[in-house]
């Protein structure tokens, strides 16, 4: 199972959001390229860049700073927020973007996605399944949609995806664990699909658990920043 840090952004720094709300906002640091850098000098493979600032203003945000890590580290980028059209998509992958998270897009707009999975192929284009209860969350994980998290995962693999990464917004930075129940039930009817799991990711049982329920792959976000996971103790899994 891959790990991926996670560096969500606001106002150009390092933040951790609790539940997806703006309001319980904690900076952690105030420079995101030497916490890249560290994430790479200690062997990981793979980041999860989200630009917040974009997410809510509708259009990428904080290029630069994608522009340095991608400059800076070897990392294997995956990075969202605010991909809203065929513009902002270029803008990430020129920045230097491995992967583009396609989320809100994605619900109000299945076709523009499925073009985007067709041009550029699932190993580009993720979807981000950003959950709450049994539906997906959209804009910002502000408003819920009517479409619900396993219909959205259904249509997105007849279409053609293949990774899908899955945040429960009411565990996100609340460090009480992961849905991992929702994750095997996804898994078990899913069992073509890349689920990569986000969202209250806090010991290393919990890693060892989503490992051994078949995850592709981890988002390790607030854990790291508040140390009850360390790069060191995460080793065995990079």
């Amino acid at each position: 199972m891959e790990i991926i840090p996670a560096i969500d952004l606001v106002n150009g720094q390092c933040v951790r959001l609790s539940a997806g709300d703006f309001s319980r906002q904690t900076t952690y640091d105030a420079d995101p390229v030497a916490v890249a850098q560290r994430f790479a000098d200690a062997g990981v493979k793979r980041l999860h860049l989200v630009d917040l600032d974009g997410a809510r203003a509708g259009q990428p945000v904080n290029l630069a700073i994608l522009e340095a890590i991608a400059a800076k580290t070897a990392l294997d980028i995956d990075a969202g927020g605010g991909i809203q059209t065929f513009a902002a998509l270029t803008q990430i992958l020129d920045a230097g973007a491995n992967h583009v998270t396609a989320g809100s897009l994605a619900v109000r707009e299945p076709a523009t996605v499925a073009d985007w999975l067709t041009q550029f192929g699932p190993d580009t284009i993720f979807l981000g399944a950003d959950f709450k209860g049994e539906h997906i969350m959209v804009n910002a994980w502000a408003d819920q949609s009517e479409l619900r998290l396993v219909d959205f995962i259904s249509n997105y693999l007849n279409t053609g995806a293949t990774t899908f990464i899955c945040t429960d917004v009411s565990k996100d930075g609340l460090m009480q664990g992961p849905s991992l129940a929702i994750y095997k039930t996804l898994i078990a009817q899913f069992p073509a699909a890349k689920f990569i799991a986000s969202g209250g990711v806090t010991t290393l049982a919990d890693v060892e658990a989503l490992a051994e329920a078949g995850m592709h792959g981890a988002i390790i976000g607030k854990a790291l920043y508040e140390g009850t996971l360390s790069l060191a103790e995460l080793q065995p899994f990079l």
